[in-house]
């Protein structure tokens, strides 16, 4: 019923959830509020990946926009297993479209998230499958690719508030010219940029999607850029484990 419902904007309670949860992040403190998770942050959040998708599908049809836990929305609760971090609980909301053939957190999309006092929009990929790091720097040094790269980047920083981020590594590889001119985005493990503000009044009524979307169009050839070197390139094939 939840996709049948224009979305009405979150909540002040959205908000005060987070914040109760960060401070007793414990299975004892959710369950005392999972009244409000449900009616205040899960419920607003399937309406506004509904709102979003149809808006979004025209800027690039095949995005995927789904309103569920563990598929546009992202999942409360955090894998401790590896993690020196026991907390049960993520203490903020993440809401991501993506677009591509592989699974949702190998592909490049939009991201919006919340995490009191902060809320943040943010596309692009954020870190590449291994197999896809060595087509990602013929492209960036491409004489094609990587001008149109470079060019989409220096306006998104020189344009808007986003800033650029993915790099990771110190050095450029092992083969690779360190004197061409986009050396610096051969020391990426992602390309993806994030505007951080605090909460916009927007937050509280509909008028989130348009401000959602003002903010992504300055993210748009970033993302296409990313969706074309994912279909230029060939995944390996899986391994069959004997």
């Amino acid at each position: 019923m939840d996709r049948l419902r224009p979305f009405p904007g979150f909540t002040k309670e959205t908000v005060s959830f987070f914040r109760r949860l960060k401070k007793n992040n414990t299975r004892d403190g959710f369950e005392a509020n999972r009244h409000i998770y449900e009616a205040h942050v899960l419920a607003p959040a399937k309406m506004f990946v509904s709102a979003m998708g149809p808006w979004l599908k025209q800027i690039s049809p095949h995005i995927v926009a789904a309103p569920k836990v563990n598929k546009s929305i992202f999942r409360l609760n955090r894998d401790v297993r590896f993690s020196a971090d026991k907390s049960p609980y993520k203490p903020n909301l993440g809401i991501y479209f993506w677009e591509g053939p592989l699974s949702r957190m190998e592909s490049p999309g939009f991201y919006v998230h919340l995490e009191p006092p902060k809320f943040m929009i943010a596309g692009g990929y954020y870190v590449f499958p291994d197999w896809l790091i060595g087509p990602y720097r013929k492209a960036v040094v491409h004489p094609r690719y990587g001008k149109e790269l470079a060019a989409i980047l220096k306006t998104i920083v020189e344009g808007t508030d986003f800033k650029i981020g993915g790099r990771h590594y110190k050095r450029v590889p092992p083969g690779c010219d360190a004197a061409h001119p986009n050396a610096g985005l051969l020391l990426h493990k992602g390309i993806h940029a994030a505007s951080e503000t605090g909460i916009p009044e927007e937050f509280f009524s509909p008028k989130l999607v348009d401000y959602c979307l003002e903010k992504i169009k300055f993210l748009v050839p970033l993302h296409h850029w990313c969706v074309a070197l994912l279909r230029r390139s060939t995944p390996p094939p899986p391994r069959v484990y004997r």
